[in-house]
């Protein structure tokens, strides 16, 4: 008996041991930088005489491959002109090189899917070549020159113009993705190139609901004194102890006719108290908006918010907003209010200000890239086909099989170019099988969608799937999938298939 008790204490020991001398993942950095730019796009006279140029505007994120090439994924909308509601999503790529310590040529191109607001989009699909000369001012850089647009899937919207481009560098650290779900000690992180001084960020899922105070007349539909009703995501990024800036994209399932969206980019004040478990946030957003029958001039919308939030456990917080969403001219102006779920990430260091932690876990992100097949896709009147979209995914990992996505899909092929989609859900995965590189999922996602003369109703659709991903490297993974679409109320019902490519990696959370 003594010799057995003696073993089990030697065999604790060991596996304490082993604990302790764990390997900390390597911290890695990855150079990237946002960018937002502006072109006004000659719009052809087939339906507004002589309609104004319409002010097309957007925000990037782009990493670098090397010390020149870059790629990255963008969303634009329309902000001026009679199009509010135009929208695209698409990636990019570029290369970059620096002429001396300040001046540089940038050439790039954009591929993508969108459209919206009755414009002439055809299927959805463009391509956004550019050629700038650019000027680095440290913290930021302007550049500008010739960009060409071109909705070349039966679209009618092309030309020559030139294009003006904000970027900021944002790198960010990261580490391998085989680290998922490690847990180490702050005193032993401590010791590591992990201490450094944490950065907080915020991921909201949120259901918003716009009172329609002032609009336009619509044949079609009658939107004052309706109540749109909006699902969509939020992430905000602090940049100090209490100024954050967020970005917000909603899209209508309830209300109107489905098909409006409005994407929006601000900043805001977070104050704390009660031990930080309420907080109260002032917000203030600009950005793009309209679709769905609703007429919102450009699109540019102004978006100033106030919203209080109370700690349910650990890092996840409820949210409550009033707020106002209007265009600059009052042709639409709503009162706003919702609910949402936030979840707080003190990311990538070890110690802060405000909070005292005592362990660090890797948390799994996953970004998916991938073009969807929609069998059959039933319209409101013309004939039924096939139409396809261009969708960006983002799975953050719950633990290591399960995760919570937001996903957001723009046409680009089938005469569809004004739909798209704004989805929220949950999947389950397995660990990698089959000599270890290949992974099942199965996911169902839910939210708005419309546009494009696609039979969505009012525009909630729920989107299950199951497929397979194959692990080319330590961050990229092809991806396949298929699975069924349905609309609430509308005839849209029908299998899809669709095939891409997944980037991932896993970041340091303190606890």
């Amino acid at each position: 008996m003594r010799h057995l008790f003696l073993l089990i204490i030697v065999m604790l020991s060991s596996n304490y041991s082993v604990a302790q001398t764990k390997k900390i993942p390597e911290k890695k950095t990855q150079k990237g930088f946002v960018k937002t730019d502006f072109l006004s796009i000659n719009m052809p006279e087939t339906q507004i005489l002589n309609e104004p140029n319409m002010g097309f505007s957007g925000i990037h994120y782009n990493i670098y491959l090397n010390e020149n090439f870059y790629t990255g994924v963008g969303i634009y909308g329309s902000v001026t002109g009679k199009r509010g509601g135009f929208f695209t999503l698409g990636i990019n790529a570029g290369f970059k090189k620096y002429l001396n310590e300040k001046l540089y040529i940038d050439t790039g191109f954009h591929f993508g899917g969108g459209g919206g607001a009755g414009a002439p989009d055809g299927g959805g699909a463009f391509i956004l070549p550019h050629v700038n000369l650019g000027h680095d001012f440290k913290h930021f850089s302007l550049n500008t020159g010739w960009s060409y647009v071109n909705f070349f899937n039966e679209g009618l919207i092309k030309g020559n113009q030139l294009n003006v481009a904000l970027e900021i560098p944002l790198n960010f650290n990261y580490s391998s993705y085989k680290n998922t779900e490690s847990t180490f000690s702050s005193d032993v992180l401590r010791t590591s190139s992990w201490n450094q001084k944490t950065k907080k960020t915020s991921f909201m899922l949120h259901f918003n609901n716009l009172d329609v105070t002032k609009a336009n007349a619509n044949a079609a539909q009658i939107i004052e004194g309706k109540t749109i009703r909006l699902a969509g995501f939020e992430f905000a990024n602090y940049l100090s102890k209490n100024w954050f800036a967020f970005l917000k994209l909603d899209g209508a399932y309830s209300g109107i006719r489905a098909g409006y969206m409005d994407v929006l980019l601000g900043a805001g004040y977070h104050f704390s108290f009660n031990k930080n478990r309420t907080n109260i946030l002032t917000k203030l957003g600009i950005g793009a908006g309209g679709g769905g029958g609703v007429d919102s001039d450009g699109g540019f919308l102004l978006y100033p918010d106030i919203s209080i939030e109370q700690k349910i456990f650990n890092n996840v917080y409820i949210s409550l907003n009033k707020g106002y969403l209007l265009t600059p001219s009052s042709i639409f102006t709503t009162s706003t209010y919702g609910v949402g779920l936030k979840y707080y990430v003190e990311r990538n260091g070890t110690f802060s200000d405000e909070k005292k932690f005592s362990n660090g876990k890797f948390k799994g992100i996953e970004i998916v890239l991938k073009q969807d097949w929609y069998f059959n896709a039933k319209r409101m009147t013309n004939p039924t086909q096939d139409m396809h979209q261009i969708s960006l995914q983002v799975n953050l990992d719950l633990n290591k099989n399960l995760y919570v996505a937001g996903q957001t899909s723009f046409a680009n092929f089938g005469d569809a170019g004004a739909y798209a989609e704004g989805l929220i859900g949950f999947g389950v995965k397995t660990n990698n099988l089959l000599d270890k590189n290949t992974a099942f999922f199965t996911q169902i996602l839910a939210g708005a969608a419309g546009g494009g003369n696609i039979s969505t109703g009012e525009g909630l659709i729920i989107k299950p799937s199951i497929g397979l991903d194959y692990q080319i490297n330590s961050t990229l993974s092809l991806r396949s999938a298929l699975g069924y679409v349905k609309a609430k109320g509308g005839d849209l019902s029908n299998p899809f298939i669709n095939f891409g490519i997944k980037y991932y990696f896993s970041f340091l959370n303190m606890e």
